[in-house]
């Protein structure tokens, strides 16, 4: 285990979104690297597990810099396309990252399963796993998940991916529609992120 608190951080990730979301949940004294300005390819995400993914991420980008790193794999799972997504959720929005595409890809998927799935709750849940890699370091692996219903069209522009078509438990209105502060407090990152707070 790693006694001593964690004072700089790579984020393994060239999302944002993401970046923005994991550098919220980082305390303050701790000194945040992305990727920004490093030119590198990226692993090849080859694990059938939110967990394996964000382990590969986070070796890869922390041999590469020799840095503490801490990387993200997370989707979305809708149980009436046999949890798909998945670990494939950022694929389905292709290269351009364009995921208007990949909401009609899911609104279209459903609609061939069920055609009146508009009048039915279609349980889904967002999982988001973290991995802590580096040197000296024993490896930290966790996962956190918010349950929750898919709408039935597109709503809201705040968030980013898959936000605007997911109602989370509880709630009437999707991520994309909340405010950030709000959605930061209950969603799969910061439920991830609580397992391993004490590290920094």
């Amino acid at each position: 285990m790693y006694k001593k608190k964690i004072k700089e951080i790579l984020i393994g990730t060239n999302n944002k979104g993401k970046l923005r979301e994991i550098r919220d949940l980082i305390p303050k004294r701790v000194k945040v690297l992305s990727l920004k300005n490093i030119s590198a390819n990226h692993p090849k995400e080859t694990s059938k597990t939110f967990i394996g993914n964000s382990y590969l991420k986070a070796k890869y980008y922390s041999k590469l810099m020799n840095k503490i790193c801490l990387a993200d794999d997370s989707g979305l799972e809708i149980d009436l396309l046999n949890k798909a997504p998945g670990i494939y959720s950022a694929r389905w929005s292709g290269k351009n990252k364009n995921f208007n595409l990949a909401i009609k890809k899911i609104f279209k998927k459903i609609q061939d399963k069920d055609l009146n799935w508009k009048k039915r709750k279609i349980k889904a849940r967002f999982k988001c796993a973290l991995t802590i890699y580096g040197p000296g370091l024993k490896t930290i692996s966790v996962i956190g998940k918010i349950e929750g219903t898919i709408s039935n069209k597109k709503l809201g522009n705040k968030g980013f991916g898959y936000d605007p078509i997911f109602i989370p438990k509880g709630k009437k209105i999707t991520f994309g529609q909340m405010e950030p502060k709000v959605k930061h407090r209950i969603d799969h990152r910061q439920k991830a992120f609580k397992q391993i707070r004490k590290f920094f």
